[in-house]
């Protein structure tokens, strides 16, 4: 391990007198280069767009999965750079138990018959949430994690470097002004110095005896004395070792050297280039954080992408349920009507409308579909003349037609949805049918787009 003690040390003074700055700034003792309204308002933008979208980010986790164990376990796998392993979804767990029960408990039963049927939608249901789930990760959360852990990072990097540039900035300006003020204050006061240490205290340093030479009272040494008395620090001049007494100076003629002045006059120079050398590397690295900020607005753009295809995924994911589920819900009537004969067969609470979709294949598998009269229908139904049907005698009931219905043949009745009609079912027929009846007119009608009223 390569340790360096000197770039350590600098590295602590330049945090240290940075955070000295920054204090000041924030409790206004010193000044501070202020960025243009426009430059904040995209900080603000992106700040915002970061804070948004790890909450969506969390909250689509929870959503897609529940249990908190198993979002610990897949991000330490993801951490790890590892293969999330598969994971049984809870509604193919259930369709296991289901089907663990009804060979227990006779497959043969009608409770063991319809547990097998509901094992077998459970598990439809289950791997359809399964593809749901990686369809959701893949083009809704992967591009989410990227924009955190990588562009924002890099936006992170570069704001933490224009705002060090900053600081370097205001310490420039700070250093010329105390600079150009001590050279006016020099200017004012004829030959007397000012103190140079206002400007660069860490650059000269004091030796123990000449300390205890020198005091605020005591006449300082002639050129010639000083070089005799301490030869290795002849080279420093006096006023640079200790606030002297003016009047004392002049009499000694300690601070009327013409190379006072100039060096006054390089120090402002040497101030003012670094200044320049700030201002450049501020203007170089603005201009950078303000390319990857206003870059924020490509990133709504592919998160609104990816926003849809979510969408898209929820939707095909909901229609493929509500398909499995209405195939079990034909399925369960059909064994109920032949369990229990006689029994109408239909839900008696309102069920929900059709969802709405803009894709021509997800409406169609959202609205019901009745079934077939030549696939369904019992071979001694084909010839059943509707002019010879008489209700039962057990009687009638009105039902609510759901949805429209248009007839596939003369055998069927064309149904208007929110109409009201007589319904029965007859010996024999398919559980998925009833006969309706709207005045004098009479047919099949589905039993799926009726609501049976009691």
């Amino acid at each position: 391990m390569d340790f360096n003690m000197k770039k350590l040390a600098s590295d602590a003074g330049i945090f240290f007198t940075r955070a000295v700055q920054f204090t000041e700034e924030k409790f206004g003792q010193a000044e501070k280069t202020e960025l243009d309204a426009h430059f904040e308002n995209l900080l603000a933008r992106a700040d915002s767009t970061k804070n948004w979208t790890e909450k969506i980010l969390r909250q689509t986790e929870v959503l897609l999965q529940p249990n908190p164990s198993a979002r610990v376990e897949e991000f330490l796998y993801e951490k790890l750079d590892r293969k999330v392993p598969s994971r049984v979804t809870n509604g193919e767990l259930l369709a296991q138990y289901m089907a663990e029960a009804a060979s227990e408990l006779g497959p043969t039963t009608p409770y063991g018959k319809t547990l097998i049927k509901v094992a077998e939608a459970e598990k439809r249901l289950g791997a359809a949430e399964r593809d749901f789930i990686h369809t959701a990760s893949i083009n809704f959360l992967t591009p989410l994690r990227n924009f955190l852990e990588g562009d924002w990072k890099t936006i992170s990097k570069e704001r933490r470097l224009l705002q060090n540039r900053r600081l370097d900035l205001d310490a420039c300006k700070a250093r010329l002004k105390k600079a150009k003020a001590a050279e006016a204050k020099a200017t004012c006061e004829g030959d007397t110095v000012p103190d140079f240490q206002e400007t660069r205290p860490r650059n000269y340093i004091l030796s123990a005896s000449a300390s205890a030479t020198l005091d605020d009272t005591s006449c300082p040494p002639s050129w010639a004395e000083w070089k005799e008395r301490y030869p290795e620090g002849w080279r420093l001049p006096c006023f640079f070792l200790l606030p002297l007494n003016p009047s004392v100076t002049r009499a000694r003629g300690c601070l009327s050297l013409p190379e006072d002045r100039k060096l006054w006059n390089d120090e402002v120079d040497k101030a003012e280039q670094e200044l320049r050398v700030a201002q450049t590397e501020f203007d170089r690295q603005a201009e950078v954080t303000r390319l990857l900020l206003e870059g924020i607005s490509s990133t709504h753009v592919n998160h609104l992408r990816c926003l849809h295809e979510f969408v898209e995924s929820q939707t095909t994911y909901y229609a493929q349920c509500y398909r499995h589920m209405l195939d079990l819900q034909k399925q369960l009537g059909s064994s109920q009507g032949a369990i229990f004969p006689g029994t109408f067969v239909g839900t008696t609470e309102p069920a929900s409308p059709p969802l709405s979709s803009t894709s021509p294949t997800t409406t169609a598998a959202t609205m019901p579909v009745g079934p077939s009269g030549a696939g369904l229908a019992p071979p001694g139904e084909a010839a059943l003349r509707l002019e010879e049907v008489a209700p039962p005698a057990s009687g009638t009931r009105k039902a609510r037609v759901l949805y429209d219905y248009e007839a596939a043949d003369s055998s069927e009745l064309a149904l208007l949805a929110d109409e009201l009609i007589t319904v029965y079912s007859l010996p024999g027929m398919d559980p998925d049918w009833l006969i309706g009846e709207r005045g004098n007119k009479k047919g099949k009608v589905p039993v799926t787009y009726l609501e049976l009223l009691s």
